[in-house]
């Protein structure tokens, strides 16, 4: 939130944004692959969700690096590996793909001490 307007700021309103198109076309991404869609039908699906989550990745990375030893960080990083080991194991790629979703949504969700939690001070950073 921008300092005292009670409004939120135009970097806040961009990340609801961005999370936004990159929850939609996931889940496009998702239910593709559960209906048996391969990468041709998913194309675009795809792009977006590649596109939105790296916009997403860098707007936290600017806040600093110490943001991936942070839990929000390690929630991506786990997100990203899990992501990884459906595209080792496409037959398991819908399972590998919904975990890294329940994954980021509680990395998204998570109390704001455990988001902001560092592993490397072993304290929450404010």
């Amino acid at each position: 939130m921008s300092q005292g307007s009670g409004r939120p700021s135009g970097s806040r309103l961009a990340q609801v944004g961005l999370r936004s198109v990159h929850i939609a076309a996931m889940g496009l991404v998702l239910g593709g692959i559960h209906l048996g869609g391969g990468f041709a039908q998913l194309r675009t699906a795809i792009l977006v969700t590649l596109l939105s989550g790296g916009l997403l990745a860098a707007v936290d990375l600017a806040k600093g690096p110490g943001y991936l030893v942070q839990g929000s960080g390690a929630a991506l990083l786990l997100k990203l590996a899990l992501l990884g080991l459906g595209n080792l194991f496409p037959a398991a790629r819908l399972q590998w793909y919904l975990a890294a979703t329940l994954v980021a949504s509680v990395g998204s969700h998570m109390p704001a001490a455990w988001r902001h939690f560092s592993f490397r001070a072993w304290r929450v950073l404010e």
